[in-house]
């Protein structure tokens, strides 16, 4: 049985270990094969040789990484431990100030990612699991961009599959058709945007809210162009979509390729386009998986539990 004595100097020991050890207990659990014992600002490593010396190089990533960037998340240290070093290369990224001086930020390694891509690519897929915060990114980015006069108008865009695209037969004017569908943007704008300003960009088109099968015919220019939940899209929507893009527009494409509504025959566009499309520069695609979920931390194992029975 080996011993090691680790001195902290010039750390937060609260930030490192967080508040009532929290962070520390989740260390903890991640080498359950050694003993660890925390006193002020010594750590006490217990364990075989090779246990340690593996410890000891994970630890020393995180004191690195607070050092940097003065924190240390849970969700980074599990990135850590996992392996994924490169949670060092792109720092905590604020993507604007919303509703009220709202700090809205990237909060996990694939959403500063999606930050980072867009910026150097024109077309962006942003492919995971529900609660990576892939909407909400990229209606955020999408406002900075309007805020910042990089675009002049946004466009967002969902597939309206529960009604087939033939909306007709509900109540009210096109808004009111499209609002169940839109919700989840809707819940971003607010966060992001006074609702006196929304509504105004509502009604001036500078924000635009449409179903796919409106986009036929158009050019888009100046414009940032979500179009959400794009595993619902057949082959052909997809093609005709991307084929949209006029002069300075950045477009972000979402979806979730396990919860495809399609009927079983049709094809996701989502699916063919990752195979189709991955050579041409100035596409990019990130794929979020359950480390990158925002939402309650159930959440993620509900996404990890799914995946393991599909993947039997």
């Amino acid at each position: 049985m080996n011993e090691k004595l680790i001195t902290l100097e010039n750390i937060d020991v609260i930030k490192l270990f967080g508040s009532n050890n929290s962070k520390f207990n989740k260390i903890k659990s991640f080498f359950p094969q050694i003993k660890l014992i925390s006193r002020g600002n010594e750590l006490k490593v217990i364990g075989n040789k090779d246990r340690i010396l593996n410890f000891e190089n994970k630890f020393n990533i995180f004191i690195k990484h607070l050092s940097k960037f003065n924190t240390l998340t849970l969700n980074q240290i599990e990135r850590i431990i996992e392996g994924n070093e490169d949670i060092m290369e792109i720092n905590d990224e604020i993507i604007l100030h919303g509703k009220n001086g709202k700090v809205i930020k990237a909060k996990s390694l694939n959403q500063r990612r999606m930050l980072k891509n867009i910026m150097n690519n024109d077309i962006l897929f942003a492919i995971g699991p529900a609660g990576t915060g892939k909407t909400y990114t990229s209606v955020a980015i999408a406002v900075k961009h309007l805020k910042e006069k990089k675009v002049k108008r946004i466009i967002l865009i969902r597939p309206a599959i529960e009604a087939g695209e033939n909306l007709g037969f509900l109540p009210g004017d096109l808004k009111e058709k499209l609002d169940p569908y839109m919700q989840p943007i809707y819940d971003a704008l607010f966060d992001m945007l006074p609702i006196d300003k929304l509504n105004d960009y509502l009604e001036d088109g500078t924000i635009q809210i449409a179903p796919l099968a409106f986009m036929r015919g158009r050019t888009l220019d100046n414009a940032f162009v979500i179009l959400d939940e794009g595993q619902n899209t057949t082959e052909h929507q997809m093609k005709m979509f991307l084929t949209r893009m006029g002069k300075s527009a950045k477009f972000i494409i979402t979806g979730d390729i396990t919860q495809i509504d399609l009927p079983k025959r049709i094809k996701s566009g989502l699916i063919s386009c990752s195979n189709i499309l991955d050579k041409i520069k100035g596409i990019s695609f990130i794929y979020l998986d359950e480390k990158d979920v925002v939402r309650h931390k159930i959440v993620k194992q509900i996404i990890k539990a799914y995946k393991n029975q599909n993947d039997e």
